[in-house]
């Protein structure tokens, strides 16, 4: 979708905000990365740094192969993941 030029400012403000809002409002692009975090087998507790509760998490690299699921609800300091081996993540948070 384009943003038309040839509308009036009025129109174009709504016209433009219409479009724009959603876009600036998406979770994603409020992502914490969390680089090289060391996972051992089992729970890991991970400080995320955010200060309020994630709204979701991701994977963003992973030096080997695991299985790792979040393990506990969401709170405003840890972000509660488990893996069935020792591996090193980067995590994306938001």
């Amino acid at each position: 979708m384009q943003l038309s030029t040839l509308l009036t400012y009025p129109l174009m403000l709504t016209k433009w905000s219409a479009i724009l809002n959603p876009v600036i409002a998406n979770p994603l692009n409020n992502v914490s990365i969390l680089s090289d975090v060391v996972l051992k087998s089992g729970v890991n507790n991970i400080n995320h740094l955010l200060s309020r509760d994630p709204q979701g998490w991701f994977l963003d690299d992973i030096q080997g192969a695991a299985t790792i699921y979040r393990s506990a609800a969401y709170n405003n300091k840890i972000l509660q993941l488990t893996s069935n081996a020792a591996v090193t993540v980067s995590i994306g948070v938001f």
